[in-house]
């Protein structure tokens, strides 16, 4: 693990943010432990011009009000039963963000598989759903920053090739459904299904 010092990769554009993201590592630590996985996939969501992103057209809710704040705050929203974990990703006022998709387990995978009922590596964090449990990220997480106590984010190795196509699960948002805005470390077989 390299040093924490993750300030940098949090700015540029949100593009750039999802692909500076992989290798990293996310951390969560709780009452139970520490969890922490190498982030191999991400999905960049650019804000007011993006139908796909919950601020487009600068939708500005209780929600969605962390993704206007500065790059490195923690979004959290609920899907049906899940919490989706996501970082903001562009200047204050910008409300852009960039979902993490899967993680490959490196720290914590006894706590992980207790969490998740899962007996094999492979389903642990293949998942923004996963992920989060897997870790013990919660709406709790909410407009924290990813340079805090509990939750962070840590320098990693970037990938040697990255590959990139359509996000995953936005059928009904019309062109944005066709973007080219999911990135993951390619043949890295923790990515979502």
């Amino acid at each position: 693990m390299e040093c924490r010092d993750v300030e940098k990769i949090f700015y540029g554009s949100t593009l750039q943010v999802a692909q500076n993201l992989l290798g990293c590592l996310l951390v969560k630590e709780t009452k139970d432990g520490k969890a922490a996985g190498k982030i191999v996939e991400t999905e960049a969501y650019l804000g007011e011009e993006d139908r796909a992103a919950h601020s487009f057209e600068n939708k500005r809710t209780k929600r969605t009000e962390i993704m206007f704040h500065a790059p490195g705050h923690v979004y959290v929203f609920e899907m049906h039963t899940h919490c989706l974990v996501n970082v903001v990703s562009a200047p204050a006022g910008v409300p852009q963000a960039v979902l993490i998709r899967a993680l490959e387990p490196v720290e914590g995978i006894d706590l992980m598989r207790s969490r998740r009922k899962r007996p094999k590596d492979i389903e642990l964090t293949n998942g923004p759903g996963k992920l989060t449990k897997a870790l013990g990220i919660t709406m709790e997480d909410y407009g924290r920053h990813f340079s805090g106590e509990t939750l962070y984010i840590m320098k990693g190795k970037r990938p040697e090739e990255i590959s990139s196509g359509p996000r995953i699960g936005i059928e009904n948002t019309g062109e944005a459904k066709d973007y080219p805005y999911r990135f993951w470390e390619t043949e890295n077989r923790f990515i979502s299904k």
